[in-house]
């Protein structure tokens, strides 16, 4: 007998209701209370003076991470100036451009109440536990996080002004800015909300098939075709040789539904945000093929981000958003709080998922749907460092498959979407050699990527969709 009824019980009144009086279940009644001790313990533990001398460390080294990617630059940087010089200069760039007000603790916030998107996924954990945990009220906002149900109308509702902010995939903002499958809108991407965190899940009937290269004819699913999932399943595939666009079929499909859709056996498999992944294979009708970290460790999935019309509008406002996601970001990416943050995470108003799911995903520590259980401390992390190479890599992929034709100037796009600055002007202005920027190299599957060379990378690739 479970303990949602007791019809047998003598000593209990036969409600189909929970007890508190309130229309839900007792297991959605015992979640909510978890989360909220979850949230109590997580708000105290933000409230300690260690956390907030973390926090502070953790924004800073940030923001002085994004103005030096190397770090043999950031020491001759500091020998030469010092601490002092140099603190003062990194405070008036930050990672947002001219946007000054950034770097002041107070300021009159142009707008307090905002509406801000989120689909109920893992990636978005920071800008979600940043409310039920008063990081936003802390900034002097009251923040109403929406739910919606797939991300084109999380674009929709970002260009109608509906929402003030949002969580983003990463290449949303690109593709809304250069006007591709929507009016041409300038959007910014604040921070990534998450790296790593994704992975390619197939049916249990595929368990004789891991062998990509035996995938032809199968029918996957991806969140919306400007995504880190779409990109990364079209690179995964055809590396196998099998060209995306004629040998497999790719099928947009909202988070939510991917596992009713594996279920039914309208996909065979799909590369997702957790917990999808993870719900798969507790629900027994799927197993994790491959996390994406596999293919690129630390790659980006989703963004926070906004108009660039409301950070210009709302400079002190956008400031105080900054701060509270950083400050959730920082909490996140320390392992001992995961165990709670999927608890404060796990009711109804946020992901509505079983918490067993969540901390599988967060924690690292999960069942594979093959008989294994694997420990993966970063199988999702929290890096916040919108990295402008990152957005050349995108780019160049939705150049590959035909979302855009034609020369394209990525450095400039990227630099005016991701609000990652470098430091050049303050360092010419003490007489230093400034870096050329914040574009790092990164390995996709075996091969580097850089963002100084897009179309010379893209060439390589034998399968494309270019003209």
């Amino acid at each position: 007998m479970s303990d949602h009824f007791s019809p047998y019980d003598a000593d209990r009144p036969l409600m189909l209701k929970c007890s508190c009086g309130r229309d839900h279940t007792v297991a959605d009644h015992h979640q909510e209370m978890n989360a909220d001790s979850a949230a109590t313990e997580l708000r105290s533990r933000s409230l300690s003076s260690a956390f907030e001398s973390y926090s502070n460390e953790f924004i800073e080294a940030t923001l002085v991470k994004a103005l030096f990617p190397q770090d043999e630059v950031r020491r001759r940087f500091l020998r030469a100036v010092g601490k002092g010089t140099a603190m003062a200069a990194i405070a008036s760039v930050l990672p947002v451009g001219t946007m000054q007000a950034m770097a002041q603790d107070t300021g009159k916030l142009e707008k307090t109440n905002l509406k801000i998107g989120f689909i109920p996924i893992t990636c978005a954990t920071p800008l979600i536990m940043a409310h039920p945990l008063g990081f936003y009220s802390k900034q002097g906002l009251n923040v109403e996080v929406v739910k919606t149900a797939g991300w084109a109308l999380i674009r929709d509702k970002m260009i109608n002004k509906e929402y003030d902010a949002t969580h983003f995939l990463s290449p949303m903002p690109l593709a809304i800015s250069m006007g591709v499958g929507s009016n041409p809108v300038p959007m910014n991407v604040a921070t990534i909300q998450n790296t790593n965190g994704q992975a390619i899940t197939l049916a249990n009937k595929h368990k004789d098939k891991r062998d990509p290269k035996m995938w032809k004819g199968f029918k996957f699913a991806v969140p919306f075709e400007f995504s880190m999932h779409n990109f990364l399943l079209r690179y995964y595939v055809a590396e196998a040789g099998l060209n995306p666009d004629t040998d497999i079929q790719i099928r947009v499909v909202p988070p939510p539904e991917m596992v009713a859709n594996l279920r039914a056996g309208n996909i065979d498999g799909y590369l997702g945000p957790d917990p999808f992944n993870q719900r798969a294979v507790y629900e027994e009708i799927g197993f994790l093929h491959l996390l994406t970290k596999e293919l690129w460790n630390g790659h980006p999935c989703c963004a926070f981000g906004t108009s660039t019309e409301f950070i210009q509008k709302n400079p002190n406002t956008f400031a105080a958003l900054y701060r509270s996601v950083l400050t959730a970001a920082a909490m996140a990416r320390d392992p001992k709080n995961r165990e709670l943050i999927a608890k404060v995470i796990a009711p109804q108003a946020y992901l509505n998922q079983p918490e067993t799911v969540l901390t599988q995903v967060l924690t690292g520590r999960f069942a594979d749907g093959l008989g294994n259980i694997k420990t993966v401390p970063d199988r999702a992390d929290f890096d916040p460092i919108p990295w402008q190479s990152m957005a050349v890599w995108m780019l160049t992929q939705m150049k590959r498959w035909g979302y855009v034709k034609g020369d394209i100037n990525y450095k400039q796009i990227a630099e005016k979407v991701f609000l990652l600055t470098d430091a050049k002007k303050r360092m010419a202005d003490l007489g230093q050699k400034a870096p050329d920027g914040a574009y790092p190299k990164f390995t996709i599957m075996g091969k580097v990527f850089d963002a100084a060379k897009p179309d010379e990378y893209l060439k390589s690739f034998t399968i494309n969709k270019m003209a």
